[in-house]
């Protein structure tokens, strides 16, 4: 449940280069024509070839003349934009690196932009131009460029001998890896068998087995196996976690969850989404049909299940006001639990779900509850449906279908096919055009990461990175720090206690230790079996062992320095409750970072990602925890009040971005919007710092930029992309992070010093008379 914040035409010619072509060709043309000894050339013409010359040499003249002209005004043009510190006679670096680099930040630009009209698409538009979506995709930027890299590390090691793999983990990864490739077609041969034998499991499915009797089915233990034999997050979703306010110590935790589509509003606005949930319905009556179910009696049945989810979808709390974290946590005992939401018999339910860990439960155990009044409202409309024979069945099939839905792509083409439609509603695209092998990597670092770390690292991580990484946050949290002082709206026992937490954010970066120790690792997946014939069985395995991983934890001391993540991952996050951000080997490569890279590009990629993380242990959500990740009111009055009143300024200006007449939810994507302006303005204030007093490094091949400059556009083509109209609306929908142009935009437009660097007159578009400002 707990909040961890995470980040994802042709190249212009110089015009001195085409007049240095221009001029040799015409000189060597001139050596063509013959001479004759004793005779005038000229005096051999006739009247016709001497004003035919007359003329190609006025000709030529004009256009000399206005190619001046033209290069001169162009030259205006930019001086009044870009700011020359260069002397006349500097060279630019011209090292592979320099003109590598040079290149592909060309390659991204398009220069038809004005800079402070939009500094996105003067950034990014090559870039769109050059890369369209690859089949079968919905999105496609520089994350997933570089994720792609990574997977062909990841596939070369994997596809080695087993012997040749260093630890019983990595083995691991690969048997997964090629169970899910499946290429000796077990996984078509067994067809539906496996999902047959997991509905025997589950007591049986109405849409599958007539005999299926809802007098003999018992809502409780179903309940109990989908969530703690299967790990399904059906009607509610449970977990163990640092608690909020003693983040020391793990507690039981539960919050609202059970929607098949990915928000509530595709099930409450009908008339925007009728192709949704057309397509929804039409998935779940393929699968169920290729279960064995008869057509109409499936497809009937399923739509009383979106119904009831649509029941769910009302009394879902939205995401947008789910941001107090102090209004949200509701701590209690099970037997509080259980006289708030009766539907379920709480203890039991807990007990049964601890018995994986040998742990015993009582009704005093404490548990943490996100969504009181969702659970209270969901006890009345179970109660509801279980008061008739239809109402039961209806559960059931929604409860085993949320376990079916999970599982089907395990299974064969035909369940994995029957996706297809409702993906390209949702995203635009079918999917399922990529390698099979691309599919499998990702799938198999999402379940075995940290055996898939291990690799990664050993592969292309340079230990020297870790330790350039290191230095480059510290700065960037030394910048960020120094602002606090002119911040006017923060009482001075605030800014100091701001200061403290600021200092006592953790930085992961690269990998936890323990990928790096064989033994360590193998401990770690010691409990999980995977084989190389069995897909699905595999799947099963891992969502237990997923499960009690968790659940260990709540006999455990809580470790600060656990990641969430893998260490391939082209992505970063922050936790509050451990106040830790951490910075995966994945991201730590070009465009991010590179040694090779000047320090603007450094700090305008990699530089702000540090500075987004680090502004969300400050955001409208971090904010609320202190330096030791405890949820407490450690700020005064006056400052909250000032700080809120800053924040309704950004969610105002980005409600009013719009995609596709779509409008961006500024409330929604708070968190993520402040994250972005404070890490930019940290990053730059960080640089300048590290550029203090230090000549101006010299300038790239072809960019008439400096530095300053170099440092704003790196960060804009981080988040060049390409993304399909259903995923840009599914994202507004549902993401708490804005979409890439807005992110850019929104961002610099705040900044001051960005408008100063490339003179944009105040009232463009990337210099509003009124900015926001909130650290």
């Amino acid at each position: 449940m707990h909040r961890v914040a995470s980040l994802f035409a042709s190249r212009s010619n110089d015009d001195s280069v085409n007049s240095v072509q221009l001029t040799e060709g015409i000189s060597s043309s001139a050596t063509h024509i013959r001479y004759h000894a004793g005779t005038s050339i000229w005096k051999q013409r006739t009247m016709l070839e001497k004003a035919l010359l007359v003329l190609v040499a006025t000709l030529f003249f004009v256009i000399v003349v206005l190619t001046i002209i033209l290069h001169s005004a162009e030259h205006r043009i930019r001086e009044s934009r870009i700011i020359h510190v260069q002397s006349e006679d500097a060279l630019p670096c011209l090292n592979k690196s320099c003109v590598h680099i040079a290149s592909n930040i060309l390659d991204a630009m398009d220069l038809s932009y004005e800079p402070c009209d939009d500094f996105y698409s003067f950034s990014c538009n090559g870039w769109v131009k050059a890369n369209p979506i690859p089949d079968g995709k919905s999105t496609w930027g520089t994350f997933m460029k570089l994720e792609q890299q990574n997977q062909l590390v990841i596939k070369h090691v994997l596809e080695q001998p087993i012997d040749n793999l260093k630890s019983k983990a990595e083995k691991k990864a690969k048997l997964y890896y090629e169970s899910c490739l499946d290429a000796n077609d077990t996984v078509e041969e067994l067809g539906a068998k496996p999902m047959l034998d997991l509905l025997k499991k589950l007591g049986g499915w109405s849409i599958t087995d007539s005999d299926f009797n809802a007098n003999n089915w018992s809502f409780q233990n179903t309940v109990q196996m989908v969530q703690n034999k299967y790990n399904i997050g059906a009607l509610f979703a449970y977990m163990v976690g640092e608690d909020d306010k003693n983040s020391s110590k793990y507690i039981l935790q539960i919050d609202q969850s059970g929607l098949t589509l990915p928000t509530r509003e595709y099930y409450l606005n009908e008339s925007e989404h009728a192709k949704v949930l057309e397509a929804y319905l039409d998935y779940m009556t393929k699968v169920g049909v290729l279960l064995g179910g008869e057509p109409n009696s499936t497809k009937e049945q399923m739509q009383a299940v979106i119904e009831f989810e649509t029941r769910l979808a009302n009394i879902t709390t939205p995401s947008e006001m789910r941001r107090d974290e102090e209004a949200l946590y509701n701590l209690m005992t099970i037997a509080d639990l259980k006289a708030r939401a009766k539907f379920l018999d709480w203890r039991a339910f807990f007990e049964d779900a601890m018995r994986i860990v040998g742990r015993k439960v009582t009704s005093k155990e404490k548990i943490v509850v996100y969504a009181a009044e969702y659970l209270g409202n969901l006890s009345s409309l179970i109660q509801e449906y279980q008061s008739t024979v239809e109402g039961n069945i209806t559960l059931n099939n929604y409860l085993v279908w949320q376990t079916v839905r999970v599982f089907s792509g395990c299974l064969s083409k035909a369940f994995r096919d029957a996706y297809k439609g409702l993906r390209k509603v949702l995203m635009g695209s079918e999917g399922g055009e990529e390698p099979q092998w691309r599919y499998c990597v990702q799938d198999t670092n999402n379940v075995l990461g940290f055996a898939i770390g291990a690799i990664f690292v050993r592969e292309v991580f340079h230990l020297d990175s870790k330790t350039q990484a290191e230095d480059m946050i510290n700065n960037v949290r030394n910048a960020f720090k120094a602002n606090f002082a002119k911040l006017r709206w923060m009482d001075e026992d605030t800014r100091k206690a701001a200061i403290v937490k600021a200092d006592a954010i953790s930085d992961m970066i690269g990998y936890p230790e323990f990928v790096r120790d064989i033994k360590q690792l193998d401990e770690r997946y010691e409990q999980l079996e995977v084989r190389s014939d069995a897909y699905f069985v595999n799947n099963l395995n891992i969502n237990l062992y997923n499960l009690k991983k968790n659940l260990e934890k709540i006999n455990e001391p809580v470790n600060k320095t656990t990641w969430s993540m893998a260490p391939s991952t082209v992505n970063a996050y922050y936790t509050p409750t451990k106040n830790q951000m951490v910075f995966p080997a994945g991201i730590l490569q070009s465009p991010f970072y590179d040694p090779t890279f000047p320090p603007s590009l450094n700090y305008g990629g990699m530089g702000v990602v540090m500075g987004h993380e680090l502004t969300h242990g400050f955001d409208d959500q971090g904010r609320e925890f202190d330096k030791d990740g405890n949820l407490n009111h450690w700020w005064e009055n006056n400052t909250i009040a000032a700080f809120k009143n800053r924040t309704k300024c950004v969610v105002n200006q980005y409600n009013k971005y719009k995609i596709n007449g779509k409008s961006i939810n500024g409330n929604q994507t708070l968190g993520e919007n402040i994250a972005d302006n404070g890490g930019l303005k940290a990053a730059y204030h960080a640089y300048l710092n590290l550029m203090m007093d230090k000549p101006e490094p010299p300038y790239l091949p072809g960019l008439p930029y400096n530095h300053k400059q170099l440092f704003f556009i790196a960060f804009a083509q981080v988040w060049c992309s390409s993304v399909t109209k259903e995923a840009t609306a599914l994202q507004i929908e549902k993401d708490s992070h804005s979409p890439a142009k807005f992110r850019v935009i929104g961002a610099l437009s705040n900044l001051k010093e960005f408008s100063e660097v490339f003179k944009c007159a105040v009232g463009t578009k990337m210099n509003p008379k009124n900015k926001c400002e909130v650290w």
